[in-house]
């Protein structure tokens, strides 16, 4: 395995216009479980306007991802924390001007830590989103770099109940549907891919996991309005499979929200954070 290239610290990439529709936004909607009952999020010609999902950010943030290396095993580059800030609601669909760039590459010894940030501005200038990516690309560390800031830990008050639970059942397709969003990473659909890395199976993307429990914040405690939502960080803390069913639970307090997201065997969302107006 490559130890990594402190070099790309600073990489950029773009300025580029990223133009997407209706169904771009419907398709992100349907991948992270969205269904008929969820109308405002899969019908073009909603009532009051279609809405995207906060975290469909991620989506069009993904067409510029500075490249690293062309040498990158990419079944070994694991999802470790995603970021989402959001100054306004996602048009339905539109233009979207987007940067990218390497922040840093931190050394965790059994594997190097990117830090990869996206923006997103609208064609007028004004800031649109941030999307923040940590990725841990396994055997790559021990380069003598900086191991990086100390992860706080975010935990439910205790003794207290949740404010919002939502249990929902991953399709066993739900992995095929997210690829089309432009997530290719075979890690997720080519079991020989998977069990070279060491899992049993293909595992679900972090970031459809990472969708459903933006859907429940959305639905659990917003009322479905959108626009609440300015900001979701959360660490993946373990492997969801299509077919599992997923839990996400959240506690309020003020305008943050600690949420929480588990199957059946683990938690698999944990030090999330939610930040609402």
């Amino acid at each position: 395995m490559p130890i990594a290239d402190r070099r790309l610290i600073g990489k950029r990439t773009g300025p580029t216009i990223c133009e997407y529709t209706w169904k771009d936004v419907v398709l992100y909607a349907i991948s992270v479980g969205a269904t008929p009952r969820e109308l405002s999020f899969v019908y073009e010609e909603a009532q009051g306007r279609l809405k995207v999902i906060p975290s469909f950010c991620v989506v069009p943030a993904a067409q510029i991802f500075p490249l690293f290396d062309e040498d990158i095993d990419w079944p070994f580059m694991i999802h470790g924390e995603q970021v989402i800030r959001l100054s306004k609601p996602f048009p339905p669909e539109g233009k979207i001007i987007q940067t990218g760039e390497v922040v840093d590459i931190f050394d965790k010894g059994s594997g190097a830590l990117f830090h990869v940030k996206m923006t997103g501005r609208m064609p007028e200038g004004d800031h649109l989103y941030d999307a923040e990516w940590f990725l841990f690309y396994l055997g790559a560390g021990g380069f003598g770099g900086d191991p990086g800031p100390k992860t706080v830990n975010i935990n439910p008050p205790e003794g207290r109940g949740p404010d919002f639970m939502i249990t929902e059942k991953v399709a066993e397709n739900q992995a095929i549907l997210y690829r089309l969003n432009g997530d290719l990473n075979p890690l997720h659909l080519v079991p020989e891919e998977a069990q070279r890395v060491g899992f049993d199976k293909p595992v679900l993307h972090g970031l459809c996991t990472y969708g459903f429990a933006t859907r429940a914040i959305i639905n659990g405690l917003l009322d479905g309005e959108v626009s609440r939502l300015k900001m979701f960080k959360a660490r993946f803390a373990d492997i969801v499979y299509p077919g599992d069913t997923l839990t996400t639970q959240g506690w309020k307090s003020g305008h943050d929200i600690i949420v929480q997201v588990k199957t059946e065997r683990s938690m698999v969302l944990k030090n999330a954070l939610a930040v609402i107006e």
